[in-house]
């Protein structure tokens, strides 16, 4: 299944139909164990809402009041890109360290009123000459710890920030248009595939200047295990969402551009458009 947030509804496209759920609180709907079984049981007593209903609402981020965090080194290319960035500053080693280490790297990414749905334009900092869209599947883990659902994320990161200084972190991580998450909720029955494909295709002036793919299958680390390490001493009241981390990075040559279009799809959740300001 899969849930989408609007302005005035929530809609649940399941078995090939579109139902308006008559909740009106995203996070209470969404803050709940069994989050697939909930819905799925209403869907007898929902109404059924015309395909149509895309091109008459706006179709927001998925997010309510919850927080937006990442986990980082978490694919054998991410840590090369950054091994690579940071060769020149001499913290190259720390990302070895952290891809074959026991406890993972997690960092806070955004909050709620910072983050960008599909549609909506993302930015590069104006003291960054060396930016790239990191394509990340997002868990989203209800408040005792289960993950519930899932969307696509777009990591936007100042590769030449980070790789000055592993201190810089916040700063080429954490800005205005850095975080977005969409198009939707994907709510499945069972925990989503390891084949799973992660796809991400940037478009300049109507030519395509990178494409390529990857799957889950190529994570080091597990899903229960990131999340297991954000909860271990911390609590989120209405749940949080996770990025699990890119195993997809452009050539070292590369550095988005204004209005560059950025589009990241993965599996059955679907895909995350965004436009580079």
């Amino acid at each position: 299944m899969r849930l989408y947030k609007t302005i005035h509804t929530f809609i649940v496209e399941a078995f090939d139909q579109y139902y308006l759920l008559k909740d009106t609180n995203w996070d209470q709907l969404i803050n709940r164990d069994n989050l697939y079984g909930y819905i799925h049981n209403q869907l007898s007593n929902l109404s059924v809402v015309d395909a149509a209903w895309k091109t008459s609402h706006t179709i927001l981020v998925p997010i309510g009041s919850q927080e937006v965090w990442a986990a980082g080194v978490t694919y054998l290319r991410s840590r090369d890109a950054r091994k690579e960035e940071s060769k020149d500053s001499g913290g190259g080693d720390f990302y070895d360290k952290v891809y074959d280490a026991r406890r993972p790297e997690l960092f806070f990414k955004s909050q709620a009123h910072r983050c960008l749905g599909s549609g909506e334009k993302v930015r590069i900092r104006k003291d960054s000459q060396w930016n790239v869209p990191e394509p990340e599947l997002t868990l989203f883990i209800n408040s005792n710890g289960s993950i519930e659902g899932y969307t696509v994320g777009n990591d936007m990161s100042s590769r030449d920030i980070e790789g000055e200084n592993p201190l810089y972190l916040p700063q080429a991580k954490m800005y205005d248009g850095s975080a977005a998450i969409g198009p939707c909720l994907y709510i499945p029955s069972e925990p989503i595939s390891k084949d799973a494909r992660i796809q991400m295709e940037i478009i300049r002036e109507g030519q395509q200047v990178f494409s390529g793919h990857t799957t889950l299958a190529q994570m080091k680390r597990t899903h229960t295990e990131l999340v297991a390490y954000l909860f271990m001493e911390m609590s989120f009241d209405t749940g949080v969402f996770l990025m699990t981390g890119t195993g997809l990075v452009p050539p070292d040559s590369f550095t988005l551009k204004s209005n560059d279009e950025i589009r990241i799809s993965i599996g059955d959740i679907g895909t995350l458009i965004n436009t580079v300001a």
